[in-house]
């Protein structure tokens, strides 16, 4: 018996050394598809995608900026960027991806769910991460690539809390520049406001879920935020890409801002059906994002069949 535990022993290092070591620099897979990746990434706890928060990361002179991901409402940084934490990393670039605005006092799951505080506070958040980045890398500015929320919330610390000096590219999946109105929530809240009964709702649900009145069209922080005439702010190159399916952000177009780089993804590929959350797995975006961040070396803009949800399957 111990002879034979031996011999296994022997030819399992034989096979260690004939075997190649995996190496970080392999690729990693690409999923593009939304839904089934964000349950395999909401597995472990607290973790993060393939390819992000490596922080002995050095960027390239291809690559001088880290590029940093912004999850959506009721994402995180694992959840949400199944799709392109592989892939940026894939591309040289160093990626890195933080989970904001959670409930403390959330119970276990449901303390996975980010972005439901207050915007102003998620952005306190924002800035002290990109602070960390850029301390562990030595970059000067990062590029920023958000999805729903995350592409609202970051321009509050570039606007309002001195984040113009600190971002280059700032890249949004499914925006809401103008705020949205799904179901008419929107209206319905103007049309409660002169009595009190928006102010209610919003005492109501600001320990729980702050952020999602201030999405809406008319809410005081979308007020602020297009302060001037505009959300942009100078020095910033400003990508848009938009779907006509968007089932959140109402309407769709509220996504597309004057000043800014704005993209459709149906103009690309009419077969192309993401809506708002597999936008951030779709592969005619994902190229866009990647021409944004690197324009110098576009590519060309694939099309195939995209379902909602489940993307490429």
């Amino acid at each position: 018996m111990l002879r034979r535990v031996r011999l296994t022993a022997l030819l399992a290092a034989v096979l260690a050394l004939a075997l190649p070591a995996p190496s970080y620099a392999d690729p990693l897979p690409v999923p593009y598809y939304f839904l089934p990746s964000a349950v395999i990434g909401a597995l472990p706890p607290n973790g993060s995608a393939p390819g992000s928060n490596n922080w002995t990361c050095k960027p390239s002179a291809a690559h001088p900026r880290p590029v940093v991901l912004v999850h959506g409402l009721t994402g995180n940084k694992a959840t949400n960027w199944q799709t392109y934490s592989p892939l940026l990393k894939n591309n040289g670039y160093c990626v890195f991806a933080l989970t904001y605005g959670v409930n403390k006092t959330a119970p276990p799951v449901m303390d996975q769910l980010g972005g439901v505080n207050r915007m102003q506070d998620s952005a306190l958040q924002l800035k002290a991460f990109i602070a960390k980045v850029l301390n562990a890398t030595g970059a000067r500015k990062v590029d920023i690539v958000g999805h729903s929320e995350g592409t609202l919330m970051p321009n509050y610390y570039v606007k309002f809390l001195g984040g113009a000096t600190k971002v280059k590219r700032y890249v949004s999946l499914a925006p809401l520049w103008h705020g949205t109105d799904p179901a008419g929530l929107d209206t319905i809240s103007e049309i409660g406001s002169p009595f009190g009964v928006t102010a209610a709702i919003g005492q109501a649900l600001d320990p729980y879920f702050a952020s999602g009145p201030q999405l809406l069209t008319h809410s005081a922080f979308m007020t602020k935020m297009r302060s001037g005439g505009t959300p942009k702010v100078a020095g910033i190159e400003y990508t848009n890409i938009v779907t006509k399916y968007d089932e959140l952000v109402q309407p769709y177009t509220s996504g597309i801002q004057p000043g800014m780089k704005n993209y459709v993804v149906q103009d690309f590929c009419s077969t192309d059906f993401a809506e708002h959350f597999e936008i951030a797995a779709d592969p005619v975006a994902a190229r866009i994002v990647l021409n944004a961040l690197d324009p110098s070396h576009a590519k060309p803009i694939p099309c195939t069949l995209v379902l909602p949800f489940v993307g490429t399957v």
